[in-house]
């Protein structure tokens, strides 16, 4: 019985162990954080120093290093290596599979920091080589703005993603995320090093998560106080957390089927939309020139940025944005690598990592050419006095999209239009993450019991307003840096693991293999070391890493 089965048996296994460890640590900090906020915000503010100070180096090699690795397998033998059985196919169209891996990927985020990002560093210069507001700067500014937002996230998200998809498809391993970390544990200290690690994985996700519920919050409150005057505070965010909350539990119990494609396939026709009305009324000679001119600064930049540290100044604003982004994606990997995996069965590693990588920093592109491109255009005309808003100089960073709207007709419209965006991709992204951290709460069942999504989605949302209460926005990207810190160090095994296993595949090793035998290629590929069934009834036992089902 594979895990696909058991996950559809009446009473899918919870791992009662893990579950009990990740959620009483959880209640305890938010009790913490609710009893004593001030406390909270300056004890995470000593660790974030440390860690910065002492392990931001570690981000940004570890960020170049998920490039090289994922580039290097899909262009290489292993590229031809199904995540599957040799026959095994898409279960999805490649729109429908496009559209979920990008909503649950960087949603929100690209709505909240999709204006603000390219104008704050046309301000702000990243490497104070630039007057601000000048032609170089708006080219660095840019460039920055897709150094965060392409190769690097989506290649963090690809190394595990590919991990969990072969382990539970080509492997056929149950156990959840800690099973494709089988070939480095063995004995009953691996089976307590993947209980560790399983909820390791549930504390980034549920930290990294509530920061985009956080962001989605704050721009939704910052687009309601701009149409409708609804106050901006703190109250109002917690409000609509919430409210979004009980949405998302909804369609999280709904299953993936109803639940996230249906929200996907709908954010990405009107995000595209939006899209195409800012490229039509927008500086649209501007934006044509922009996109080839950018893609070809970044990629010239790319080498540069990927290996910047604060050795030579800087700290400050490398800290601000490209170590908090490194470890905000991280801090997603455990929720959005499960995800992709779990939608991308019969896919090549070749076919899912350039879809991966590739085609979400297309949009990317397209995206910060568009508004990006439009709100520099605006500041500039601003900072030589023929026009322009002063985009950048909004205190409020939630409100600088609506400002950026209200330059352009029917800004009513497309003022709500991105509300209800934000409310969708909070909805979808959050509605991934519950059911993730439920699966590996459940030994990596598919579809984990309703009442344990809706436990870690209340969770979700419940540290997520208590941190708005504790220190705002600031205080959910410290978190966020310090819970992604020790989950560095497990992505980099489960790297090592991943290659162990591809060097094992029969395809790449078994000369029938090589020219195309289309037999089971897991054979020989089991861990016949780590045989032990996954129970259905009765209190459950781990099973060992990696261990294969029962026939």
């Amino acid at each position: 019985m594979s895990s696909r089965d058991l996950a559809r048996t009446a009473h899918p296994p919870v791992d009662r162990r893990t579950f009990a460890i990740a959620a009483g640590v959880v209640v305890l900090f938010l009790l913490v954080g609710a009893v004593w906020p001030e406390q909270l915000q300056s004890g995470a503010d000593a660790v974030l120093e440390v860690v910065v100070g002492d392990f931001g180096w570690a981000f940004v090699l570890g960020a170049t290093g998920f490039v090289v690795l994922a580039l290097v397998l899909a262009f290489s033998r292993f590229g031809r290596i199904r995540l599957g059985r040799d026959e095994d196919r898409p279960e999805h169209s490649r729109a429908s599979w496009i559209a979920m891996m990008f909503s649950a990927g960087m949603g929100i985020g690209l709505m909240f920091y999709g204006v603000t990002e390219p104008v704050t560093h046309l301000m702000t210069v990243p490497q104070n080589d630039a007057a601000p507001g000048s032609q170089a700067a708006a080219r660095e500014a840019v460039n920055y703005s897709l150094f965060h937002w392409g190769l690097h996230p989506w290649a963090i998200y690809a190394v595990v993603g590919l991990a969990l998809a072969y382990s539970s498809y080509r492997k056929e391993r149950v156990g959840g995320f800690s099973a494709a970390f089988a070939p480095l544990l063995r004995g009953r200290r691996g089976r307590g090093a993947a209980r560790v690690i399983d909820v390791f994985a549930i504390f980034a996700t549920l930290f990294g998560s509530a920061v985009s519920l956080g962001l989605g919050a704050a721009q939704m409150n910052g687009g309601l106080t701009e149409v409708f005057g609804v106050p901006n505070s703190t109250t109002v965010k917690a409000t609509i957390i919430a409210v979004l909350t009980v949405c998302f539990v909804v369609s999280a119990v709904s299953g993936i089927e109803r639940g996230i494609k249906w929200l996907s396939n709908t954010n990405m026709v009107l995000a595209l939309l939006l899209l195409l009305f800012l490229f039509v009324v927008g500086p649209t000679v501007f934006v044509l020139n922009l996109v080839p001119a950018s893609l070809g600064n970044y990629l010239t930049a790319l080498p540069t940025m990927s290996f910047r540290t604060g050795a030579f100044g800087g700290t400050d604003w490398l800290s601000g944005w490209t170590l908090f982004y490194w470890a905000w994606w991280v801090s997603w990997t455990p929720f959005v690598g499960a995800f992709l995996a779990k939608i991308s069965k019969g896919r090549t590693v070749r076919e899912f990592v350039v879809g991966v990588m590739l085609v979400p920093t297309a949009v990317s592109l397209l995206w910060f050419s568009v508004l990006g491109g439009a709100a520099i255009d605006l500041q500039r005309r601003f900072v030589a006095g023929t026009g322009g808003a002063d985009i950048a100089g909004i205190a409020d960073q939630e409100s600088q999209m609506f400002t950026f709207l209200q330059q352009f007709p029917w800004a009513g419209a497309t003022s709500v239009l991105v509300v209800v965006l934000v409310a969708i991709f909070f909805v979808s992204g959050a509605d991934a993450s519950s059911i993730v951290m439920g699966s590996l709460s459940s030994y990596g069942v598919d579809e984990p019991r309703r009442w344990v999504v809706a436990v870690w989605g209340g969770l979700m949302g419940l540290v997520a307003i208590v941190l708005f209460f504790a220190g705002g926005l600031e205080a959910l990207q410290d978190i966020t840096i310090i819970a992604a810190a020790p989950f560095l160090v497990i992505m980099a095994l489960m790297c090592v693991a991943l290659v162990k296993d591809l060097l094992r595949d029969p395809r790449i090793t078994t000369r029938e293999r090589r020219h195309g035998d289309r037999r089971d290629p897991r054979v020989t590929a089991v861990d016949h070391e780590w045989e032990s069934p996954l129970p259905v009834e009765g209190p459950p036992t781990p099973p060992a890493p990696g261990a294969r089902p029962s026939r």
